[in-house]
């Protein structure tokens, strides 16, 4: 389903041999995660917590005060959480509002680059070996065909790749879209969740707050009376089998994530399948493909047939949003992706 790496170690030392470190980065709503790219490929990915900072340029400085070769470091690539609009992107969930132009500034960098979080993850689908995949039904890839990659974590991410000549991506805001209920338990807990926020989006359910929102409203429906649980809790007590509520929540939200994927998959006649990313779905890979998520995705009537032949597919690989980040850079440089 994936292409496989494109180059070698030669030539990757070769391509930035000539070229000073770039900071890279994926901006969440809770992690900031920093790495240097250089002539000995990605470094170490350092993980820091956006609560610990003011703001994007504080966290990049402290990062960027414990390299080695600091000073050379004289630009930055960052994949952001939110819409990104003329080098500037707020993102929602975590309340910073990240300017290109400030973080050049702040750091005294010749450049900054910003680009969505799941527009680099998708740039990461032409670049990611087998064994960076975890698959879950459907039958074979159509080559050349649109792929789309999505996500939970703080938030809800969606982003499609089109193979045409040099791959394009197409960025999306569809978590924000409404969240479809597809049986008169997922009615109820959505009109709860409405009652609440006015409007139910997809990232109200799909997501790690969504993981709360849903523990509560099924607590409140079924009058169960449960402790307060962060979504890594209630994910733990799913798994571990040592609470109901928590072990419906995670159904609740598998099989709302499969309804959600098949929509995409139509939306985009993404033949080449769906690949799923983000903090919680690697986490809850074998779970998932036990659950609800596989019918769901299928469960459309009269197009079952057209979606049962379709991949889904969890990317098991922790930062495929520096892959894709890398993928650009070197296509910039001139290694083209190898044929599928």
């Amino acid at each position: 389903m994936i292409l496989g790496p494109v180059r070698t170690e030669a030539k990757r030392s070769e391509l930035t041999a000539d070229h000073h470190p770039i900071l890279l980065g994926d901006i969440g709503g809770t992690h900031v995660r920093l790495a240097i790219y250089g002539g000995a490929g990605l470094g170490p990915v350092d993980r820091l917590e956006v609560a610990d900072y003011a703001d994007l340029p504080e966290a990049v400085a402290a990062f960027v005060s414990r390299q080695d070769r600091r000073d050379q470091i004289t630009s930055a690539f960052l994949a952001v959480a939110g819409p990104v609009e003329n080098g500037r992107c707020e993102n929602v969930n975590s309340g910073w509002v990240i300017d290109a132009r400030a973080v050049q500034s702040r750091l005294g960098f010749a450049s900054v680059r910003l680009l969505n979080d799941f527009e680099a993850i998708a740039w990461s689908l032409r670049r990611l070996a087998p064994d960076d995949i975890f698959r879950i039904g459907g039958g074979q890839t159509q080559p050349n065909a649109p792929m789309v990659v999505t996500g939970a974590g703080t938030g809800f991410g969606i982003a499609a790749f089109l193979p045409s000549e040099g791959g394009l991506v197409i960025p999306s805001e569809g978590g924000h879209a409404n969240l479809p209920g597809n049986s008169e338990r997922e009615d109820a807990v959505i009109g709860l969740l409405r009652r609440k926020f006015g409007r139910v989006s997809a990232e109200r359910a799909l997501s790690g707050p969504g993981l709360q929102n849903l523990y509560r409203a099924i607590a409140e429906l079924d009058r169960a009376v449960v402790p307060d649980r962060s979504a890594a809790e209630i994910t733990r007590a799913a798994l571990a089998g040592t609470c109901p509520v928590s072990e419906a929540t995670l159904d609740m939200f598998c099989a709302m994530l499969g309804t959600v994927a098949g929509d995409l998959v139509l939306l985009f006649r993404a033949r080449g399948g769906i690949c799923l990313a983000g903090g919680i779905v690697p986490r809850i890979a074998q779970y998932l493909a036990q659950s609800e998520f596989r019918a769901r995705f299928e469960g459309k009537g009269r197009v079952r047939a057209y979606l049962e032949a379709i991949p889904t597919s969890v990317i098991v690989h922790p930062d495929p949003a520096f892959v894709g980040l890398i993928s650009i850079i070197e296509s910039e440089r001139g290694i083209p992706s190898a044929p599928r």
